[in-house]
């Protein structure tokens, strides 16, 4: 038993929560079976590109207020308590989604019981990032929170993605959702009562806990930087949210059918969790800060522009748009290290700082669909692909603001983090 955490502490995961990080990645899997191939599902059953737009829009909304909630929620009223409560909104919306919604294909009443849904995973995973943040180590923190995106990414695009490759074939696609509650209950399990450790509420008064939940807001003023963290994970995953709304319809125009582009999709994600553990590593060797400039912002910038005009250029060759969203999937990984950059950037108050970078995680659900419905009618597909990859370019600049206060120190102006 001690040389199986000697192991798990030299790869970075702290021993004590090792079966939550397996929750997390079951449960993510069964919430993200669908993402793959909702939106043109929908379109082929009648509703527009915007309509689907809007489905996501509502539960990007409740997403981000869900991811920001999790991080102070988690401090408050502590980690099980705050995953417990998103396991149980995921189950009551996806079972008025399906049941009510989905069987009727009205919009008016699928918009709201979608969007409860959304309250769901963020509030479940992305409690345990505080839970990792309290339990590692700073030398291997970058490396703990890079297994944490292993496993949510691994869950949510890989799995997800793979399985209903399978289950839509053996099941459906409306039977295919209704297997989605199996697999996050069996996350719930894992991640809730076979992980024994606890993070420990405050024990405060009430008036105490509201205190703490306003953290998320107040410690954006009293540290800025937290705030250009915040802004900068805004911008790491608003493609990611953008692409399944309207990339399977562009490829699909240059020979690149739905079936194929879940296989893309699936090889994206495939290479982004494995390089969540290498720029976890070497975000602590290189420094955080540079590897999401440089691989992140840069990288993500320069393969979003090749998610356009490979297709055109190479009249669909799914290989080769198949080799760049792979590295693009790779370059999504080095933005890795944020989840160790921000909560460091305080002495206390980790979980308002996580908070902040939570909702910067929550909120391109909503925002991708946004920029694909308010733009893609003015300036096309490949518009908004620009628009996509001049957010990744921006993050680059925004990155080099954030410093540790010991970078800050008169006549250090290198990068010095841990290593």
């Amino acid at each position: 038993m001690n040389t199986s955490g000697n192991f798990l502490t030299k790869i970075g995961i702290p021993q004590k929560i090792v079966w939550g990080y397996l929750g997390i990645l079951i449960f993510m899997m069964g919430d993200g079976l669908e993402i793959g191939w909702l939106s043109p599902w929908l379109v082929d059953h009648g509703f527009t590109v915007q309509q689907s737009s809007l489905l996501f829009t509502a539960y990007g909304v409740t997403v981000a207020i869900g991811a920001w909630f999790s991080g102070v929620l988690a401090e408050a009223l502590g980690g099980k308590r705050t995953m417990l409560l998103g396991f149980l909104l995921y189950i009551l919306g996806t079972v008025g989604f399906i049941s009510f919604g989905i069987s009727s294909m009205n919009l008016s009443i699928m918009l709201p019981t979608y969007a409860l849904r959304g309250f769901g995973y963020p509030l479940f995973a992305y409690s345990f990032l505080v839970w990792i943040s309290y339990r590692a180590d700073k030398d291997h923190l970058g490396s703990a929170v890079g297994w944490f995106w292993f496993v949510f990414t691994g869950g949510l695009n890989v799995l997800g993605a793979y399985y209903s490759v399978w289950a839509i074939e053996q099941f459906g696609h409306v039977n295919t959702l209704w297997t989605s509650l199996f697999w996050v209950t069996l996350g719930a399990i894992i991640a809730l009562i076979i992980n024994k450790d606890t993070l420990p509420s405050n024990k405060g008064s009430s008036k105490e806990k509201l205190k703490e939940i306003g953290k998320g807001i107040t410690i954006m003023k009293e540290e800025p930087k937290v705030l250009l963290g915040g802004i900068v994970r805004i911008i790491n995953t608003t493609a990611q949210f953008a692409f399944p709304v309207f990339l399977p319809v562009y490829l699909a125009q240059h020979g690149i059918p739905t079936s194929q582009w879940l296989a893309i999709w699936g090889a994206i994600f495939t290479s982004n969790i494995l390089f969540n553990l290498v720029f976890g590593i070497v975000g602590d060797k290189l420094g955080w800060r540079n590897t999401i400039m440089w691989f992140g912002g840069i990288g993500c910038g320069i393969t979003t522009l090749g998610l356009a005009y490979i297709p055109l250029w190479t009249s669909g060759n799914i290989y080769l748009v198949g080799a760049i969203g792979i590295v693009w999937g790779a370059c999504l990984a080095a933005y890795v290290p944020l989840s160790a950059l921000v909560p460091s950037l305080v002495s206390k108050d980790k979980g308002a700082a996580l908070a902040v970078l939570n909702l910067g995680a929550g909120l391109p659900v909503f925002i991708g669909p946004v920029i694909v419905g308010l733009f893609i009618g003015i300036i096309g597909d490949i518009g908004v692909i620009w628009v996509l990859a001049g957010l990744y370019f921006l993050s680059t600049v925004l990155t080099y603001f954030i410093k540790l206060p010991e970078e800050m120190a008169p006549g250090n102006g290198h990068v010095s983090e841990p290593s």
